[in-house]
């Protein structure tokens, strides 16, 4: 694994959809304070794929960027907070929050870390690297992904799931290659920055159980938006 983390089968109920959407919904508010023109502003276009990929609703959509560029009267400032730590048997995980409400992530956080241990800015991201990710699928089955990627401009690849293959990129990159790479047919469904571990952690099963139920409360909690793990 080693990069962010999502939990399975979350899209099942309802109320894990609507978790879903206010996630999303929020990284369009963010992104959109750079610009309500989606092919102007990179990071709003890729919110809004993502967004419509899980099914928001037109109307939702338009109103989140129109809400984060400040074209209505009401208004909600989003920050980036990230905190540092552990989930259990010393597994490094780095989680992103945006919130309105500093105090209120803070305590929120910092008891959903009771089962794990809290660090200070610092503590565990020295383990990773932060870079662009995407996922795509090959226009055809014979289409050679090392050479895409050497095309394209991406670092590194690896295998992803159901013949999807992660691309990676420097920060500054993210966009162009995923540009690049859609100008070639691949199918892209999700480009984002990311935090990947340097230094994946293996766990036995029931150990693996026990950082799964971290990791699901946190991302139960409408403030955490990513969750990075260095797990094997």
């Amino acid at each position: 694994m080693g990069a962010q983390w999502k939990q399975k089968g979350r899209e099942a109920s309802a109320a894990a959809k609507g978790r879903i959407f206010t996630k999303l919904a929020k990284e369009i508010m963010v992104a959109a304070r750079s610009g309500p023109d989606p092919s102007m502003n990179p990071r709003l276009r890729m919110a809004v794929e993502a967004a419509k990929k899980a099914s928001m609703t037109k109307d939702t959509l338009e109103r989140a960027i129109k809400k984060g560029a400040g074209l209505l009267d009401e208004q909600v400032q989003y920050e980036v907070v990230t905190y540092e730590g552990f989930a259990p048997n010393q597994v490094p995980v780095i989680v992103e929050c945006l919130t309105d409400n500093r105090n209120r992530t803070s305590a929120n956080v910092r008891m959903l870390f009771r089962k794990g241990q809290l660090g200070a800015s610092g503590s565990v991201s020295w383990d990773f690297n932060r870079l662009g990710q995407i996922e795509a699928t090959p226009p055809s089955a014979d289409v050679d992904a090392e050479e895409a990627a050497i095309e394209s401009g991406a670092q590194d690849l690896e295998a992803g799931d159901e013949g999807a293959t992660r691309f990676f990129t420097e920060p500054t990159d993210l966009d162009a290659v995923s540009k690049a790479l859609a100008d070639r047919k691949w199918v892209v469904s999700s480009a984002a920055l990311i935090w990947k571990a340097k230094n994946p952690v293996s766990v036995d099963d029931a150990q693996r159980a026990e950082v799964e139920a971290f990791l699901g409360a946190l991302d139960e909690d409408d403030d955490v938006q990513n969750i990075y793990v260095a797990l094997a």
